[in-house]
């Protein structure tokens, strides 16, 4: 059959058969003309797909590569991962692997870097020396064997077909289609072997998701597609109004998640976030049936030093400093400039533009505008002022982090301008609006 053919039928409101996606996905990964995968994903865009063809979809891509097999390697527990929607200041990941290899699952995370508004998890991990995040899947296999854990970027091996699909989207304004969406993130999770997967959602002004009603719609896409291709899935929709942590950059991130698993410092809202996440993945995995005998397991994780040992030998094993965990601050770079950023009066942070947050990281450099451009990892912003805080000459609402003058002055204004104070406090907000399973 004929590649324009399947398009037009698709343009035309068609639903198309598995054999049809099947020789459209074969076509992606054998380098078709971007034209045509072009007009085929702002037909889907338009015209979306039934579950039955977001399910064919994530199927076809996940077969156009390699498909890791956990089974040969004999593992002592279950293969889950987590996987984020983004957003500001999120470095859940970081934490939530290592603690979960610490609960008795086998976390292989492929995860992504930072574009627009939103940091990479990528781009976090590679502010520390020597950290390989590409390391090849018979290493990946290696590390998640011996470690527990190991994330890394998508290989060349995996769905490669999700890969030219996704630059594709990047560039044709077709990122938002909810059907791709979920067909390029559960394709990579099947190819990496996953027997289950949890899904942060992000619902906020620093989130991709504009509204409940989108950020639902996504998760019952996610969830429903899960069942259909034999991935448990589980969706937590999650708040993110504000920035997630008391940091937003590349190393800070990094620097917070270790306080966080040594025990130095754990943020409320993150602390809550990471452990709710970790709740439903041991649920899904079997590992625990009980809610509070899940969180005593995971809060035991954390404070016997078990998850952040295994930190330590993830970044060891993909080539970072065997002492990490003991001398990060002594490997993390360090900005030229750091000052406070003060509000315009006093009160209280009554809200925060998190994606204007984002963006002021990106134009410190600490973000991608563009796919090619460069990350400084020193840069960003800590002792992020939480929403409800009472902020002024005595608590400012960050720190900014800066190669130059010239941009702190601008990320000091961008970050002013992200937030609104008032003279009492806003009312609480959920953290967790919703799960779906």
């Amino acid at each position: 059959m004929r590649i324009d053919d399947i398009i037009r039928k698709k343009r035309n409101g068609g639903e198309l058969s598995d054999a049809e996606i099947d020789t459209f996905v074969a076509g992606l990964a054998a380098e078709m003309p971007p034209a045509q995968a072009a007009a085929m994903a702002m037909a889907i865009y338009f015209r979306s797909m039934t579950e039955d063809e977001t399910a064919a979809m994530t199927r076809a891509m996940a077969r156009s590569g390699d498909i890791i097999d956990w089974r040969a390697e004999n593992l002592s527990g279950p293969v889950a991962d987590k996987h984020s929607t983004g957003g500001v200041g999120d470095k859940v990941s970081l934490m939530l692997a290592p603690i979960m290899a610490a609960c008795g699952c086998f976390v292989p995370m492929i995860s992504g870097r930072g574009l627009g508004h939103s940091g990479g998890t990528l781009d976090k991990l590679e502010s520390i020396p020597g950290y390989d995040a590409q390391p090849g899947v018979d290493a990946f296999k290696r590390v998640v064997k011996s470690v527990g854990c190991a994330i890394i970027g998508q290989t060349d091996a995996l769905a490669p077909a999700d890969r030219r699909l996704y630059a594709i989207r990047d560039v044709t304004a077709t990122v938002e289609s909810i059907p791709l969406i979920t067909a390029s993130i559960l394709s990579k999770k099947i190819a990496g072997g996953n027997q289950a997967l949890i899904m942060d959602i992000k619902l906020g002004s620093g989130a991709f998701m504009p509204s409940r009603d989108a950020a639902r719609a996504l998760a019952e896409s996610i969830v429903a597609t899960g069942a259909r291709t034999g991935l448990k899935t589980r969706a937590l929709i999650t708040d993110m109004n504000e920035p997630l942590g008391r940091t937003a950059g590349n190393a800070v991130e990094v620097a917070e998640t270790v306080g966080y698993l040594t025990g130095a410092d754990r943020e409320p809202r993150l602390d809550a976030v990471t452990k709710a996440l970790c709740i439903d993945m041991l649920a899904l995995t079997g590992l625990e049936t009980d809610s509070r005998a899940a969180g005593e397991r995971i809060e035991n994780a954390i404070v016997s030093g078990k998850a952040a040992e295994i930190f330590a030998h993830m970044i060891a094993a993909l080539g970072g400093p065997a002492d990490f965990m003991d001398r990060s601050e002594t490997y993390f770079p360090k900005a030229a400039l750091t000052t406070p950023v003060y509000p315009s009066e006093g009160g209280y942070l009554s809200k925060i533009d998190a994606r204007r947050v984002g963006m002021a990281v990106v134009g410190l450099g600490g973000g991608r505008a563009r796919a090619e451009d460069a990350i400084d990892p020193a840069v960003g912003f800590t002792d992020i002022a939480p929403i409800g805080e009472h902020v002024g000459a005595d608590r400012p609402l960050a720190m900014a982090h800066a190669s130059s003058e010239d941009d702190l002055a601008r990320a000091i204004a961008e970050y002013q301008k992200a937030c609104t104070i008032a003279q009492s406090p806003p009312k609480d907000r959920p953290l967790i609006y919703e799960t779906l399973a």
